[in-house]
């Protein structure tokens, strides 16, 4: 499987599972199985969804900050959690995935958010995303 179709996999059960736990508040470690069960996935599509599940999980407090200063007149209740774990996701990879390029990132999210997301998912998704890259630029070249 080509890697570009098999990390699309992996985020879309990344988001799925993120999804879960967010109704659900139960340690990512203790329900992965389960998951896996009930939506199998090739082992490459595995290790990489793991990989985000876990920096997701790891990194979330940090991500949500970062996200929350880039919301531009939203509060952070009226994001919606899909919009919310697609952001994360893709928050993630840009700050902690070296070879995913940011744009790459940031064009994954708004195809992901096509198909999971409401009608003004990939507009919203794709300007908070905006801000957010701007302002890693803003931090790397001042």
């Amino acid at each position: 499987m080509h890697s570009a179709i098999l990390r699309r996999r992996a985020r879309e059960c990344a988001l799925q599972f993120l999804f879960g736990l967010e109704f659900t508040g139960n340690s990512w470690k203790t329900d992965i199985g389960d998951f896996w069960e009930h939506f199998p996935a090739r082992p490459g599509a595995k290790a990489y969804a793991e990989h985000l599940i876990r920096g997701v999980c790891e990194h979330r407090e940090a991500l949500d900050e970062q996200i929350m200063e880039c919301l531009e007149k939203w509060t952070p209740d009226r994001v919606g959690r899909i919009e919310r774990t697609i952001l994360r996701i893709a928050l993630f990879e840009m700050i902690h995935v070296p070879d995913v390029p940011i744009k790459v990132a940031i064009n994954e999210a708004i195809e992901v958010a096509k198909r999971f997301g409401s009608e003004e998912s990939p507009r919203f998704i794709n300007g908070v995303l905006d801000r957010l890259a701007q302002k890693m630029r803003d931090v790397i070249t001042p």
